[in-house]
């Protein structure tokens, strides 16, 4: 047993140790109230290299998207030189195959594809969580009703979906492809969710609950649900990815108002100006890289938010700080699982 006291009062409370081959018990850990627990979480998250970087890439196209009109005044959409100038001094990105800048259409591009992005991944995170607990948690009729409900989503293929569905709707704007976006794209985080509820509806904590009189609402929404927040932010994030995706080829196809600026309708004019052909790879290699490092930044905090949440890598990562406190090298690619005991 090796034994080792934390004595940095006030950042650190005692910590004592006991490693014994791979497991390392931690023996002093008490439950806090939420508030600190979440707090705890945000720093964590925050130490995290993964989450830095991919915060930092999404706070510059948050605050492109802002300050859009500012960054690139006018409307993007005028006709201001010759077609198909290559980037220069004048014109960062270089002009479209119509003579437009292609710097502002970027630009104003991220306000249509980051907001349609962000806001399908709300909406189908809170479908799927309404609907996936609510039938992993009430069970009998209620979870063969909502299963068979998302069955039904799950089967149909999402692409032939999506352009039969816009195609059947007719072009619109930004509020239009969250509608369309969100209700062929909430299923499968539902059935994941549905799956973690049924799991979790069998733990002793939920057993307590129920026997001390607490509401199903209050079991669901406040012992549940904070234990599949590593979930729950997979699904936004990936959802996100999956919209601001999906958006963009949907345009690109023609598909929807190819009217408004986004990234999407971006690269629709650049193949319909034939950029391949001509060579004019400024019109296209903006867009496509702003959606790419768009979906690398969600992709890494993503990444960075499950190894702080979820309950068996958080279990690795602390049995790895503590090895090193205590000068021992633990190896990262050992199959071994660290078990860690908290206090009671």
């Amino acid at each position: 047993m090796i034994e080792q006291q934390a004595t940095n009062v006030g950042q650190f409370p005692p910590v004592e140790a006991e490693l014994t081959g791979n497991v390392v018990v931690d023996t002093s850990v008490t439950p806090g109230n939420p508030s600190r627990r979440g707090a705890g979480t945000f720093r964590a998250i925050m130490r995290n290299r993964k989450a830095l970087i991919g915060v930092i890439i999404l706070l510059g196209f948050a605050g492109m998207a802002i300050f859009a009109p500012w960054i690139a005044p006018g409307d993007p959409n005028d006709l201001i030189a010759k077609r198909n100038l290559p980037p220069s001094s004048e014109y960062w990105f270089g002009t479209t195959g119509s003579g437009q800048d292609v710097f502002a259409q970027t630009v104003l591009g991220a306000r249509a594809s980051l907001g349609v992005g962000v806001a399908v991944g709300i909406f189908t995170t809170f479908l799927a969580a309404l609907i996936g607990m609510t039938a992993g948690y009430f069970g009998g009729k209620v979870d063969d009703f909502l299963s068979l409900f998302m069955n039904v989503f799950l089967i149909i293929p999402a692409l032939p979906l999506l352009i039969v569905l816009v195609g059947f709707l007719g072009g619109g704007g930004p509020m239009y492809f969250v509608f369309i976006l969100g209700i062929t794209g909430w299923s499968w985080g539902a059935r994941v969710l549905r799956s973690q509820t049924l799991s979790l509806r069998e733990k002793d904590f939920v057993s307590a609950a129920e026997v001390s009189g607490e509401s199903r609402i209050r079991i669901i929404g406040g012992e549940i649900f904070p234990n599949m927040i590593s979930l729950v932010a997979a699904n936004l994030f990936g959802a996100t990815i999956y919209a601001v995706g999906a958006m963009a080829a949907l345009q690109f196809l023609g598909l929807g108002n190819v009217s408004l600026v986004s990234w999407g309708t971006n690269l629709y004019w650049a193949q319909n100006n034939g950029a391949l052909l001509t060579g004019a790879w400024w019109t296209y290699v903006p867009s496509g890289l702003a959606i790419a490092l768009v979906a690398f930044a969600f992709a890494l905090t993503n990444f960075a938010v499950d190894e702080v949440t979820n309950p068996r890598l958080k279990a690795q990562r602390v049995a790895r700080e503590s090895l090193a406190k205590l000068g021992h090298k633990s190896k990262k690619n050992s199959r071994a699982t660290p078990v860690i005991r908290h206090a009671n």
